[in-house]
């Protein structure tokens, strides 16, 4: 299928975008990889009046570390985060997650901030910036402002982002130099999109869990963290029995979606096989990094 008909702007800075936004509000679409927005545009789930392509705008595809943030352009295309070694320092969580992102043509044109602001429940970086402790920047004509990624998710395919917002940067703390991570997937093919995902970071001290941090994608209506089971590991050694008991208690919080490919039950029982090996494997690279 083609698209309904739309008017087109091509912005050459910030300020430009950000004047396109305000004037043309709810009527408008960002176009940054397009790798969502066009396919929904396609099939007319999405039938913007206007696009506005960011692609010119220079500045917005930087990576960079800012004191104890590493931050992220939202222009950024997925491959070049995934070969950045900034990142496979800083966020070891996000370049592993990396490997389980669609697929290379996809990579190369699709961005960081167009896959955030997407806000697909079953995408991995989602995962990771919550896990992370992600801020996200938006910028309108009225300023900037930070969201933390725990407020910019709010349901499926939905942010916090006003209309006349754009997403500009990403912001992720620098994991600590002992902290493990594991990212964990399951899904019908490589590439595809999660039937569930689990991000995990754990800090360990004397052989006992001072911090946690468990993200799930595919699993709810949007990616969240499963607070239920990142409080039971704390002060705990986490190995296998411990890890395996604070998951049993925490499944029956949760509140998956099913689907045609994984019923609610099966669902169940995969977040916690996947995240009894992200914890086991987080746990194994706490301290060695």
């Amino acid at each position: 299928m083609k698209p309904p008909p739309f008017d087109y702007v091509r912005p050459t800075s910030v300020d430009d975008a950000l004047a396109s936004l305000a004037r043309f509000g709810d009527d408008a679409r960002l176009l940054a990889g397009g790798q969502s927005l066009l396919a929904m545009m396609n099939a007319r789930l999405s039938r913007p009046k206007t696009l506005i392509d960011i692609n010119r705008i220079a500045g917005l595809d930087a990576i960079r570390v800012d004191g104890e943030r590493l931050c992220i352009g939202a222009m950024t295309r997925h491959s070049d985060v995934m070969a950045s070694e900034l990142v496979g320092r800083h966020c070891p969580l996000m370049a592993e997650a990396y490997h389980y992102v669609a697929h290379i043509p996809i990579r190369n044109r699709g961005t960081l901030g167009g896959n955030v602001c997407h806000a697909d429940p079953a995408s991995e970086m989602p995962a990771v910036l919550l896990a992370g402790g992600a801020t996200l920047v938006a910028a309108s004509t009225r300023g900037k402002r930070e969201l933390s990624a725990a407020n910019f998710f709010v349901g499926q395919l939905t942010t916090a982002l006003a209309p006349d917002e754009m997403l500009i940067e990403i912001r992720i703390p620098l994991a600590p130099p002992a902290q493990g991570w594991a990212f964990e997937e399951t899904s019908n093919r490589r590439g595809d999109f999660a039937i569930a995902a689990v991000a995990a970071t754990l800090s360990m001290d004397g052989g006992r869990c001072t911090s946690a941090a468990i993200a799930l994608a595919g699993v709810e209506e949007r990616a969240c963290r499963w607070t239920a089971v990142e409080s039971a590991l704390v002060g705990s050694s986490v190995d296998e029995a411990t890890a395996a008991e604070a998951i049993g208690r925490g499944l029956g919080g949760l509140r998956p979606t099913g689907s045609v490919h994984a019923d609610v039950d099966y669902k169940l029982d995969l977040v916690g096989t996947l995240t009894r090996q992200a914890l086991a494997r987080a746990r194994a690279r706490a301290g060695k990094r």
